[in-house]
């Protein structure tokens, strides 16, 4: 390093800005990450562009990463086997005479479907499928159907599973099994926010609501979901009970999901079948494409120390936790405006590490703060990519519904600063069963 030719300023200035100005020309982020970094590989005589496939190639070289598709597949097993009819009954049954009855259903299917799934891209796409066009019809403005649509899906990468605490223990050794728990309570507690938001919205609005259930609909729906239920379960008591690894208990999420699809519910064919394997490996090549162009990018920042350069000055401001978690909250709001969650946590997330260590910060707690404020990412513009999916699904452009989605947005960002001020928020389930984890 120090013999190289850019000075740490001069690199960043060169990465970061040839990665928006190809972001401004529309180049995918995943090679938008790649080619940013080709100048600086050219530039150093040091390095060489195969530096690149280097660095793709060991980030590929990861047994936590397999967890990615198998979580993907999972997702789309659900949608085609029956598995998602089946929470969407019972949801109705629990929350349907609630005010707003189906946009209430939409929140309480997002938090069933984050137990089993982990996908925030696969729920907004199917439930937008499902609600947006149901809502209207039942007189629920469009753009409140597609931001509730939007918003309810990121839960399902704050509720375990998530892949996105599987990206992060991988690419920051954090512990997978206490991220898992550690996500239960903030991720309950958004699902509550976006209830109680849908409660506002439908006393203004008007919004209608279905008959309450009776018992034996409820134990109908219940009995008939419960075999679903048990997925998330398996996935975190398994790793709990140090029956499997985080890849393995995926692995058997798609396998429980299979035999349900397949055998129990009986509602899926070999055509589906081979559809669901098939969108599988698109949506995961898409991913991990990213994970490797990622790796390369953050490569290049800790050669020259550019993140070192950057908090600096941050460290001499003596934040103590909480103010140095709003930042941290702040810098991933930011990022994830523009930026995948998966990239932005191999990039920043390893950027904003030693900063959280110079505070006494619990990894936990950090990972938790940066992987929430992420998902946040998933609903705001320019790269919002499930409120992209819920308005591709209604035809309509990104503006149309971002008014009530930042009006949603509100609670959630509340329940946020309350995680970073309060840790115990996310931390007491960690300690209380698998104190080992969070020592």
């Amino acid at each position: 390093m120090s013999s190289a030719v850019l000075t740490p300023g001069t690199a960043a200035l060169v990465l970061f800005g040839a990665f928006f100005l190809l972001l401004i020309l529309r180049v995918p982020v995943a090679f938008a990450l790649g080619l940013a970094s080709l100048p600086v590989l050219l530039i150093e005589p040091r390095l060489s562009p195969m530096v690149l496939f280097n660095e793709m190639f060991k980030s590929y070289n990861s047994f936590i990463l397999l967890a990615v598709p198998f979580f993907l597949l999972t997702a789309n097993l659900m949608n085609v086997g029956g598995i998602t009819d089946r929470m969407l009954r019972l949801s109705r049954a629990l929350v349907g005479h609630f005010p707003g009855g189906l946009a209430q259903i939409n929140v309480l299917l997002s938090v069933f479907f984050a137990g089993i799934s982990g996908s925030s891209t696969a729920d907004a796409a199917s439930q937008g499928k499902l609600f947006i066009e149901a809502q209207v019809k039942e007189g629920y403005d469009l753009s409140f159907s597609i931001a509730i649509t939007a918003v309810s899906a990121v839960l399902a990468v704050i509720i375990p599973p998530s892949i996105l605490m599987v990206v992060w223990g991988g690419v920051i050794s954090t512990s997978i099994g206490a991220m898992y728990l550690a996500g239960i309570v903030p991720g309950l507690l958004i699902g509550l926010a976006q209830m109680a938001t849908v409660h506002a919205y439908a006393k203004k609005r008007n919004y209608p609501v279905y008959p309450r259930a009776k018992l034996s609909e409820f134990l109908q729906a219940a009995a008939v979901a419960i075999p679903a239920m048990v997925t998330p379960v398996i996935i975190v008591g398994g790793i709990l009970m140090g029956w499997f690894t985080a890849t393995e208990s995926a692995a058997a999420a798609v396998l429980y999901a299979a035999v349900l699809s397949l055998v129990v519910y009986r509602e899926i064919n070999a055509a589906q079948f081979w559809e669901a394997v098939v969108d599988t490996g698109k949506l995961a090549a898409v991913a991990l494409f990213c994970v490797g162009t990622a790796s390369v990018f953050g490569w290049l920042m800790a050669y020259y120390q550019i993140p070192k350069a950057l908090l600096s000055n941050v460290q001499d401001l003596g934040l103590g936790v909480a103010g140095v978690g709003l930042l941290i909250a702040l810098a991933f709001l930011v990022v994830g405006c523009f930026l995948d969650a998966i990239p932005a946590i191999i990039i920043v997330g390893t950027t904003l590490q030693p900063l959280a260590e110079s505070v006494g910060m619990h990894p936990v707690h950090f990972a938790i703060v940066g992987i929430v404020s992420l998902a946040f990412g998933l609903i705001t513009p320019p790269y919002g990519m499930c409120l992209m999916i819920s308005c591709a699904v209604a035809k309509v452009p990104l503006r149309y519904a971002l008014k009530d989605t930042l009006i949603m947005l509100i609670p959630m960002l509340v329940v946020l600063c309350l995680v970073i001020i309060f840790p115990d928020i996310c931390l007491f389930l960690p300690r209380m069963f698998s104190p080992d984890m969070v020592k």
